[in-house]
Formats: C-alpha cells, structure tokens, sequence
C-alpha cells in the first residue's frame, strides 16, 4: 500500500511515518511518500471548518494524483472554542481511500495573547513565532507546539496525534 502525505514538509511526512509504523505498522505499507499539494484554503486557516478543509483537500488532491493507495491530509490552523477564552493553535488531519475519510485532531494548545493579536491581525502563525523566537523555518522543525510546550509536545507528536485519530476507521472494528 502506497500512502501519500499531502505536503512537502518532512515534519508532515514523519508524523505519518510515526503513525503506521507504532504498534506493529498497518499491513501492507510500502512507502510514505510526500507529495506538495495545495490545501484549497489560507495560508493561515482560521477556524475547525476551514483547517478541517485544508485537510480533507490535501488527502483528496493526493488520491487525485492516481499514484496512492491511501492520502493523507494535515493541516495546522487557528481557532477559537465556545466558552473558552483566547486563540488556540489546532491540528486536523483526514486519511482518504476514495470511498471514506478518517478525521482526527491533534492537541490544541492556547497562543499566548501577544501572539493572537499579531494573528488576528493578519499575521500568520509560523512567521510570528519565527521572529519571537529569532528563528526561520519552525514549522519544518518542532512548530510552535514545542515552543509553546518547552520542548514536551513537539511538532510531530502533535500531527501524529491527529493522523491517528484519522486512522480510527480503516484500523478498528468500532466504526
């Protein structure tokens, strides 16, 4: 089995890795390979729907590409909760066989206030976070969830949360 991660970012690469390889790997993989696909939303997505989109668009527009068993979407956004003060940093991913999408989330972790502001203003997250931090490329590394963690969540932990729980439906007899 083929599967295909709807990105160029090897962070995004390795989470899925990470995934299909922990507790005896999935049957039948072969490779995981990127692919850079558009996402169909913002640079900077804002909101479940629109992350969720990003994602579900990348897992499709891999499928589409004819050369993959599985695609593999995941996005990273912003968004708020009800009852819930402040901006959270998100995770979604979906895994698409061309019959069914598996949805999951990573953590979500709240930005802290001078952060959100710049991004309501406009600003996207991984640049912000890069001049915080006096860094370039975060997102390639371990993203603002291992910032934001001190290093106890990292970028890949928290997308390989989100893929496995997009996985649910093609692994357990529950769905």
């Amino acid at each position: 089995m083929r599967i295909g991660v709807g990105s160029g970012n090897p962070v995004k690469r390795r989470a899925v890795e990470r995934v299909v390889s922990d507790h005896d790997g999935l049957p039948g993989v072969t490779s995981v390979e990127a692919v850079s696909v558009a996402s169909g939303v913002d640079d900077q997505p804002r909101g479940h729907r629109e992350t969720i989109e990003g994602a579900e668009n990348r897992a499709a527009a891999v499928l589409d590409t004819g050369e993959y068993d599985l695609g593999i979407g995941i996005e990273g956004g912003v968004a708020r909760f009800d009852g819930v003060n402040g901006l959270f940093l998100v995770m979604w991913a979906a895994v698409d066989d061309g019959s069914r999408v598996g949805r999951g989330s990573g953590p979500s972790l709240r930005l802290p206030d001078r952060v959100a502001s710049r991004i309501d203003d406009g600003a996207e997250l991984g640049p912000v976070m890069d001049e915080l931090l006096d860094t370039t490329g975060i997102a390639r590394r371990g993203g603002a969830a291992g910032a934001l963690t001190e290093g106890r969540v990292d970028r890949t932990d928290a997308l390989a949360a989100a893929v496995a729980g997009a996985f649910g439906p093609f692994v357990s007899d529950l769905y």
